[in-house]
């Protein structure tokens, strides 16, 4: 059995308690698994950092239901326990299949067979609490709450009436934290700021281990977070070859699946880190370049100053280097960042467009029908991406790479022209999952075998 840690919406505290849950387990010992839900990457970056192990997210959209329970089964099987952090409000996904929660926390909760513990931000309610936590109870009775955790509880007194509201419903109660400042983490414009950033999670970390220690029930939490041992296997992708890859990871590019890559070096890939920000040119040899999404508008001087690797960027790409971009690596592969100041910096350059941060968001699932063949993609495939950023480019696209709408089970949909491809680059704002479709990661990697770095 494993927990999944669901809220009754956004922004009631559900990120800080399992990242709290997390840390005292592993202050216990305890070797503990830890997902999350949906499209996110930041979170699963605080659960790696404290449980030392990858966090891997659950997304039936951007994979499909086969693979999230067999990454679920995959990645329990050596753990003692597992925590899955949800996303949104419980029952917040998209509908698809004749499913109206298609991706939702809840949809996760039935397809794996999982509990759910519901939290509650309380802090401006009491006997109401019993009404909120009975809907979310029997809207589905495929879904197993098993008890609530109560957030921002101010006194006494308050606790008094959010137990008796919910001993009239026979609803357990498995944790009442108080209102606490030190468990709220910094965030901006795109959530919590990365960890990548922090320099105090070890005492966070340690600190909010205390504070669920003292105010959560264990002796009920114990036996829900408990896995059961099992023999599992699941097919291994084939290595095709030993190919080194640049990964740009540093506090600019950090957005990376952790299955994603584990996908790429199942089939060969080095992958070789490397940072845009302080590092003065590739990594030797390499064979091609990935860039992930992040902030590069927060660092934007820092990347600008760095001419030397943004020369090496631009040479490499120009000499036909395959290189694959999202979101803030297309960002930077443009000739010029505008950062939320209106200061513009010069980047790469390869491609021709310049990006501008803005107060638009730019948030969803989005299909996306390839509109030719290139050495990734091939004409006529049907893909599912994600897009969250708060930048747009400029300019029309005159060769573009994708037809690209919001996905919707409606046969309606306005269609807009999406991405880039020159040389061997693919470039756009398109988050896409290589589990999607495997052949994509092994198509790239032989595009990198096909090119040597010594001679260009």
């Amino acid at each position: 059995m494993a927990l999944l840690i669901a809220g009754e919406r956004s922004g009631v505290g559900k990120t800080t308690i399992t990242l709290a849950m997390l840390a005292f387990l592993r202050s216990q010992n305890y070797k503990v698994q830890s997902f999350k839900v949906g499209p996110d990457y930041i979170d699963p970056m605080f659960h790696a950092a404290i449980t030392g192990s990858p966090c891997y997210n659950l997304d039936p959209i951007l994979t499909s239901l086969d693979y999230v329970k067999d990454s679920f089964a995959r990645r329990s099987q050596a753990k003692e326990m597992a925590i899955v952090e949800g996303v949104m409000g419980l029952f917040d996904g998209v509908q698809n299949d004749n499913v109206l929660d298609y991706g939702s926390s809840a949809h996760i909760a039935r397809i794996l067979n999982l509990p759910v513990v519901l939290v509650l931000d309380c802090a401006k309610i009491s006997t109401s609490v019993a009404a909120i936590a009975q809907g979310y109870r029997d809207f589905d009775p495929n879904v197993k709450i098993v008890g609530v955790i109560l957030n921002r509880v101010k006194s006494e007194r308050h606790k008094e009436f959010l137990q008796l509201a919910l001993d009239s419903i026979s609803m357990p109660i498995l944790g009442i934290l108080p209102m606490e400042d030190r468990l709220l983490l910094p965030e901006r414009h795109l959530g919590l700021v990365p960890i990548a950033e922090m320099d105090n999670l070890t005492d966070f970390s340690q600190m909010a281990a205390q504070i669920v220690a003292n105010h959560l029930d264990w002796s009920k939490l114990f036996p829900l977070l408990k896995l059961e041992a099992k023999n599992y296997s699941s097919p291994v992708n084939e290595p095709i070859a030993s190919v080194k890859i640049a990964l740009a990871q540093d506090k600019s590019f950090s957005f990376y699946y952790g299955d994603q890559l584990e996908i790429l070096q199942e089939l060969g890939a080095q992958l070789i880190r490397w940072s845009p920000l302080e590092d003065p040119d590739l990594p030797k040899d390499c064979q091609g370049m990935i860039f992930g999404g992040g902030f590069p508008e927060v660092f934007a001087e820092g990347l600008s100053a760095n001419l030397s690797a943004r020369s090496a960027v631009f040479k490499n790409i120009k000499n036909g280097m395959p290189t694959y971009a999202e979101c803030g690596g297309l960002m930077y592969l443009g000739q010029k960042l505008t950062d939320h100041q209106g200061q513009s910096w010069d980047m790469v350059g390869s491609i021709a467009t310049q990006s501008k941060m803005t107060k638009s968001l730019t948030l969803g699932y989005k299909q996306a029908l390839v509109l030719r063949d290139t050495q990734l993609f091939k004409k006529g495939e049907k893909l599912i991406g994600h897009e969250f950023h708060y930048s747009k480019t400029d300019g029309i696209l005159t060769n573009p790479l994708f037809k690209i709408s919001r996905y919707s089970s409606k046969q309606e949909k306005q269609w807009q022209d999406e991405g880039y491809h020159l040389y061997n680059l693919h470039a756009s704002y398109l988050h896409l999952h290589f589990a999607q479709n495997n052949s994509l990661a092994a198509r790239f990697l032989r595009c990198c075998l096909d090119f040597s770095p010594k001679n260009h």
